[in-house]
């Protein structure tokens, strides 16, 4: 068999500005070889099979050269593979695709090019700076700020860009800025022109620093600014002042632990990603079937025994549709059942299979399910309640009360994952944490069982704790956890809206 290689431009960041074909490239892959400047968020859509391989190149640290790089290509091409090259921006505008793409040509071996948005376009357009604009200029160029230190003599002719172009885009130019302001001044651009560099560029770590020719090199080094950086010269710089928008963000730069099940993350994460946080990905827990069926088993077989199916949430319902689909039945056994949900999250994914819930409570924990269940008679009625082997034994005890015969199942448990430990670990003691959000007890219980006992205070002394409800906030407690707030509505929209009005209060404040 012989091999196909993707070159694929990944974007300048963000991940949601992938291409779709992009995407599809790196799920259908084999091999995924990618760069330093790729976000990690896309290896994601990796298949688990795929085999992944850096080679990043960073401030001159080259995991490979250029060369390594493209024998590696052909190599992982001849072995039949479908091969996906993941590269920052867009491959053909100063990232060596072209280079690539000869030596799959000379080694006689097909390939695709997939475009990405480059980091030229995307870093000024979320820093506020549209590169042309009718008022201002009908001209841009992109300019390496990094030639190749072989060559003998530059190529770039500095008097036509300096007075022939309207928005000059370098790459790669910070630690060249002071020659490139030179040469832009000594061949007749104004001092006084317009300049921005955005480091990071469509990333909650992006920032930018504005000036003019004369002062730029001097606010850069103020800032403490470094690569990676798009350098923009122009008039469009100074629009930045009315059109930012992507900095303005409520979270902006904050960067918060997200301690939820890795199923379970993509909702809070991409709710703080839309509001500007990084969000680092550190699961505690990881959901779990039982052991043993036969309990669930038991009650699908006698349904009809039962009036009420109750769920505490989202896991529970999937697991217990999983089990009766499983069992060759769907929702047409559960039509005489009434339904009830302990919140909207769970609602909604109960309404996906098709029911329902006919009770909803006012406060989304098992003391605000019993509320709910005030107005209905239960003496003598049977209740199916399928849930988390830890759950509380808050509803069962209190419905029993009321009268009901409670059927209590374990249709899932939660387990700790201490994953990537080390990594959290580096991140508490580099003080680059901002804020941990607690979205369960079992969340809470295995974060305190990651961080040794004896350095706790120490690393957490800076660090905003975040809990979704009180139960959870009481745990952290009980744990000698300081939880600065709780959220009032104890749902991820919740905890993401006390989050934003934390950091508003502490602002004004």
């Amino acid at each position: 068999m012989q091999g196909i290689v993707y070159l694929v431009g990944a974007g300048p960041g963000d991940p949601g500005l992938i291409t779709v074909k992009g995407q599809a490239c790196i799920e259908q892959a084999e091999v995924v070889i990618y760069d330093y400047l790729a976000s990690a968020h896309l290896l994601k859509h990796a298949s688990k099979d795929a085999e992944l391989i850096y080679v990043g190149k960073k401030g001159g640290d080259h995991t490979l050269s250029q060369e390594g790089i493209n024998a590696l290509i052909v190599a992982k091409a001849r072995e039949g593979k479908v091969v996906t090259r993941l590269k920052g921006g867009d491959p053909f505008i100063f990232g060596r695709g072209g280079e690539e793409a000869q030596a799959l040509i000379e080694a006689g071996l097909p390939f695709e090019i997939v475009p990405g948005v480059t980091s030229a376009i995307a870093a000024p357009a979320y820093a506020g700076i549209p590169l042309t604009h009718r008022q201002f200029t009908s001209t841009v160029a992109f300019i390496t700020g990094h030639e190749d230190p072989t060559k003998t003599a530059s190529n770039i002719d500095w008097r036509a860009l300096a007075q022939g172009i309207g928005t000059l885009v370098f790459f790669m130019g910070v630690k060249n800025l002071p020659h490139i302001v030179a040469q832009l001044i000594q061949n007749g651009m104004p001092p006084d022109k317009p300049v921005a560099l955005i480091r990071w560029g469509t990333t909650p770590r992006q920032q930018a620093v504005t000036g003019t020719l004369d002062d730029i090199v001097e606010r850069v080094n103020q800032a403490g600014l470094k690569a990676p950086a798009i350098i923009v010269v122009g008039d469009v710089v100074d629009l930045r002042t009315q059109m930012q928008w992507f900095e303005k963000r409520p979270l902006m730069g904050k960067r918060i632990v997200v301690t939820r099940a890795r199923e379970q993350a993509s909702d809070l994460v991409d709710r703080l990603t839309a509001l500007g946080a990084e969000c680092l990905e550190f699961p505690t827990i990881k959901i779990a079937p039982p052991e043993d069926w036969t309990p669930l088993d038991r009650a699908l077989d006698n349904l009809g025994a039962y009036d009420w199916l109750v769920f505490t949430s989202v896991n529970g319902v999937d697991f217990f549709f999983q089990r009766l689909f499983a069992h060759d039945r769907d929702v047409r056994a559960l039509g005489h059942l009434k339904t009830g949900a302990i919140g909207p999250a769970t609602a909604a994914r109960l309404a996906a299979f098709g029911l329902k819930s006919d009770i909803l409570p006012a406060n989304y924990r098992a003391e605000g399910v019993v509320a709910a269940f005030q107005d209905e008679d239960l003496t003598g009625r049977r209740v199916l309640l399928p849930r988390a082997l830890e759950a509380r034994s808050v509803l069962p005890v209190e419905l029993t009360r009321r009268g009901a015969t409670v059927d209590e199942i374990a249709v899932y448990h939660t387990r700790p994952v201490a994953q990537n430990r080390e990594a959290l670990l580096q991140l508490l003691e580099n003080g680059d944490v901002d804020l941990v959000t607690f979205t369960s007890s079992s969340t809470v219980k295995n974060f305190k069982a990651l961080i040794p006992e004896n350095r706790c205070r120490e690393l957490l002394q800076d660090v905003i704790l975040a809990s979704i409800g009180p139960i959870t906030s009481r745990t952290a407690a009980d744990l000698g956890f300081e939880v600065a707030f709780t959220a009032d509505t104890y749902t991820i929209p919740g905890l993401c809206q006390a989050i934003i009005e934390y950091y508003q209060d502490d602002k004004d404040f």
